[in-house]
């Protein structure tokens, strides 16, 4: 069977979709909050359907994310909005509760479907349970490192999918904290400016050089990591394990940052696949990511070649 890799990538709105869609990306996941957690921005059902459209023009994929914490009053509303999606022919949900499968296996039968539940997806026998039960894709752990990726490739009967660039989650509460912060001091229009300030972030006293960026949502609060993965310059041992999609996480980062990653990654897989034998890294790419790069935030490896990764 051929091999041809993926490049997702997230899309704040539809200008940058459509720029990340030039740049290379071959797959775009979008959503809105009430069903998808931490999303680089919000796509209601109309913006979806055009996303589709647009993304199916240029011969692309479209993703919806409904990764989020489902309660009883959002079941509610899944049947209508999975079959909204499917009818503008959404190549599939991105999910992480069982409610949004059994809802989508039932009124959107041949809508496939993205498992993603963060940390929990750490082995091979966990993707079988979720493929037995319909699912098409398994959204690896970003807490993996080389070694387990590639030996739940080689046992899983399903696709896999790595992020191979951009921060990454490390806390998320329903709770809405930088609000109560505010309300504890007092300050309820000190809460309306935090909520759009630029660069919010955490910092621990013992290490005031690395920043946690923060930002917050009617469906709670979340923080990031203080680093950015980077595996532009590693990308070979990926797909020489023919991981099936390699997705860059562009969430709060300017545009201009994320079609630039986007055409280095896209460079280095075109490159790989017209000659994995023959195949060398051109250090220019990196290059343009770095001379882009916020000077506060590193590029690291993540947990890649961590033998303690949890």
């Amino acid at each position: 069977m051929s091999y041809t890799p993926e490049l997702l990538a997230t899309a704040a709105n539809m200008e940058e979709l459509e720029q990340l869609l030039e740049a290379g990306a071959n797959a775009i996941i979008v959503g809105e909050a009430k069903f998808g957690s931490r999303l680089a921005g919000q796509f209601n059902l109309e913006m979806i359907k055009q996303a589709t459209e647009l993304a199916h023009r240029k011969q692309a994929k479209l993703y919806v994310s409904m990764n989020n914490l489902i309660d009883n009053a959002t079941v509610e509303e899944l049947p209508q909005y999975i079959q909204s999606i499917d009818s503008f022919g959404v190549d599939a949900i991105v999910y992480g509760d069982p409610a949004v499968l059994m809802t989508a296996k039932e009124v959107a039968p041949g809508m496939k479907l993205h498992w993603n539940a963060e940390m929990t997806s750490t082995n091979y026998a966990t993707a079988e349970y979720w493929a037995r039960r319909g699912a098409s894709r398994f959204v690896m752990a970003r807490e993996l490192n080389m070694e387990q990726i590639i030996e739940t490739k080689e046992n899983s009967k399903l696709e896999i999918q790595v992020q191979v660039h951009g921060m990454t989650a490390i806390y998320h509460s329903k709770r809405s904290l930088v609000q109560s912060y505010a309300e504890h001091h007092g300050n309820e229009k000190r809460y309306a400016e935090l909520q759009h300030a630029a660069g919010l972030y955490l910092m621990e006293n013992d290490r005031p050089d690395e920043r946690y960026p923060i930002f917050e949502d009617h469906y709670g609060t979340h923080i990031m990591s203080s680093d950015d993965i980077c595996m532009l310059e590693n990308m070979h041992e990926l797909l020489e394990a023919q991981v099936d999609s390699f997705k860059i996480e562009g969430i709060l980062k300017p545009v201009s940052y994320n079609v630039t990653v986007v055409k280095a990654y896209r460079a280095v897989i075109d490159a790989y696949m017209a000659d994995p034998e023959g195949y060398q890294f051109d250090e220019s790419l990196l290059d343009s990511i770095r001379e882009l790069q916020d000077p506060g935030r590193e590029l690291s490896f993540g947990f890649f070649f961590k033998e303690q990764v949890y």
